[in-house]
């Protein structure tokens, strides 16, 4: 994915749209670009790299204007270059796009155009879009050309188009990836992201697929792609800019590890009844009836969303009894899909707006069978078009490494658990009593771990020469590996791998030498002893093995080569803990190997395109 913002207003565009592009800089960041009108000219400044390359170019050569659009990018069609950077242009320069998605169709269009005689500069598929408005405003006004354009893409698409022949118009429109518009006093903006315009207004309007926003110096307007007119319904933001402040930690990622005793509370409170055992979701949320029929439960995400929804598996069959399936949102589009009205589908997205996962929900809908969505972003796709919502409250994510969100999501999927039991009869208030008061002793865990976790820097200093690393967990544990893996890959570039620990002995035990260390995470649950019998299968292939393991467990220590100790909380719970080491030793690794951990490279925060 990208990021767009665009700006109408009396003040400078240019300082407005560089602070947004930091804000959406976790979308992308392989190169930025910004373009302002003044008088009857685009200027544009495009750089490859960060933002702050393109500061640099500004404070070198200054811009100004008062409407201008912005872009940072991640690339898909053509190498990371200050060519390809957006904003693009038409042959004349008088149109300039900025693009977030990818135009499926763009090699026929730009042969057509090519044809017709319109000269390209870039290998992107977005410049295709600036040619043909250009083409369309030869006999159409500048509205008009971007809808005529508009109908020519096929793809996934939100755009922010300029045009000298109208000086005073930024034209917005979406199909597919997210667009919101802001309203401020007297000045307006679009952006990918609530984000980059969260400093200048909580005021703001949500497109949805196939709409276009006119934004003018006077207010904005909405259509469809059509031409018809829209009435929009306004919202107002409950997240501030402080929440995006990294608050004295060197990273947004180390920041939002700590947040996670907060965001779990956040998550839970006005949701339970501590003395009584009671769960309350909300009308958003399924009727009893709808849970008291359901047969089965699907779970449907991405990424660590995914490994949050394997965690949820436990807690669903284990308090309710209903059997889950977890499926990969990009393959289970292409399942042959057998769902009806009492197969529950859980679409589990922290941004709301993933692309695989809003197409599964999409095909899932077409079955009748129910929909619940889970998403930290109130309004995005996924919660508008699913059946029902559950919203984590974990406030804005910057670092692209998911931490913070993956704890709400557990917090939701238990609260959903004890719902689901209790709305089937599987468990009384009573019965639901002692699991819902040691789900809000969570936080207070975290916090105690988190409070005495200097260590875990020095542990991690130990192994910043080893190249491969092995995650072992079983039952509830195995998520945990697959989640610690995962992070460890993604901010420091070194090879993990998460596996159950009863797969060691069908392959990957091959791997085990003194080169090979093994994270192992073992709570005292139900898979301990068995857990302790593959520890002693890597020991004795003279495999280094860590532990992640409950306080007071002394015979773990026999056992292994290091421990990393967890407050002890109920087994069932025991991931919201055992997480938190796993995510430290990942970001430290990635510290100390000069790792961009807030921004890793060849990745965005949510991918919103195929």
């Amino acid at each position: 994915m990208c990021g767009i913002i665009g700006y109408i207003g009396s003040r400078n565009a240019v300082p407005i749209l560089v602070e947004g592009l930091k804000k959406l800089e976790y979308r992308g960041y392989d190169s930025a670009g910004i373009a302002v009108i003044q008088g009857q000219r685009i200027q544009i400044r495009r750089v490859k790299g960060k933002i702050r390359e393109l500061e640099d170019s500004l404070q070198s050569a200054p811009l100004s204007g008062t409407c201008g659009v912005g872009h940072t990018r991640w690339a898909t069609h053509g190498r990371p270059s200050e060519e390809n950077a957006h904003p693009h242009r038409d042959c004349s320069g008088t149109v300039v796009v900025v693009h977030n998605g990818i135009i499926e169709n763009y090699l026929a269009l730009k042969n057509e155009l090519i044809a017709e005689g319109h000269v390209f500069r870039t290998e992107t598929d977005t410049e295709v879009i600036a040619h043909l408005v250009e083409k369309y405003r030869q006999r159409s006004p500048f509205e008009e050309a971007v809808r005529q354009a508009l109908a020519e893409l096929e793809g996934a698409y939100a755009v922010a188009v300029l045009s000298t022949a109208a000086p005073d118009q930024i034209i917005g429109a979406r199909c597919g990836p997210p667009a919101v518009v802001g309203l401020g006093e007297s000045e307006y903006f679009i952006s990918s992201d609530i984000n980059a315009i969260l400093a200048h207004t909580s005021r703001v309007i949500f497109l949805e697929d196939e709409e276009v926003a006119i934004l003018e110096k006077g207010g904005v307007r909405f259509s469809d792609f059509k031409g018809r007119p829209l009435a929009k319904k306004e919202e107002r933001l409950s997240w501030s800019p402080l929440m995006i402040e990294k608050k004295g930690f060197k990273h947004f990622m180390l920041k939002e590890i700590f947040e996670q005793p907060q965001v779990v509370r956040d998550t839970l409170h006005g949701r339970v009844a501590p003395g009584s055992g009671e769960v309350f979701l909300g009308e958003s949320c399924l009727k009893a009836t709808t849970l008291r029929r359901l047969r089965r439960v699907v779970i449907i995400a991405c990424g660590t969303s995914y490994h949050a929804g394997l965690v949820g598996k436990y807690f669903i069959e284990s308090l309710s009894g209903v059997p889950v399936t977890v499926e990969y949102a990009s393959e289970y589009r292409y399942h042959d899909i057998a769902l009806d009205k009492n197969v529950l589908v859980v679409v589990i997205s922290q941004s709301g707006e993933t692309a695989d996962s809003l197409a599964a929900l999409r095909a899932t809908k077409k079955t009748g069978a129910p929909t619940l969505a889970i998403s930290n972003v109130v309004n995005s796709s996924i919660p508008r078009e699913a059946e029902a919502v559950l919203y984590t409250h974990a406030g804005p994510e910057i670092g692209v490494a998911a931490t913070k969100t993956f704890s709400a999501q557990l917090a939701a999927l238990a609260l959903f658990a004890v719902s689901l039991a209790q709305a089937r009869g599987k468990m009384d208030e009573a019965a639901s009593l002692p699991f819902i008061q040691e789900l809000l002793r969570v936080p207070h865990r975290m916090e105690k771990f988190l409070a005495d976790s200097g260590r875990l820097e020095a542990v991690a200093r130990r192994f910043l020469s080893f190249s491969h690393f092995l995650y072992l967990g079983r039952w509830i544990s195995f998520p945990i590996a697959l989640e610690g893996a995962l992070k460890l890959k993604e901010i420091s570039y070194v090879h993990a791998e998460g596996y159950a620990g009863g797969e060691m002995k069908h392959g990957p035990i091959a791997l085990i030498d003194e080169k090979m260390p093994t994270l192992a995470v073992i709570p005292k649950d139900r898979a301990y002893e068995k857990m302790l019998g593959n520890i002693s299968e890597i020991k004795t292939r003279q495999g280094y093995v860590l532990a992640v393991a409950f306080d007071g467990d002394a015979a773990i220590a026999q056992h292994v080569d290091e421990v990393i100790r967890v407050p002890v909380i109920s087994s069932m719970l025991s991931p919201f803990l055992t997480i938190l080491p796993l995510q430290l030793f990942a970001y430290h690794i990635a510290a100390k190997r000069g790792a961009d951990v807030d921004q890793p490279r060849n990745l965005a925060k949510s991918v919103t395109v195929e």
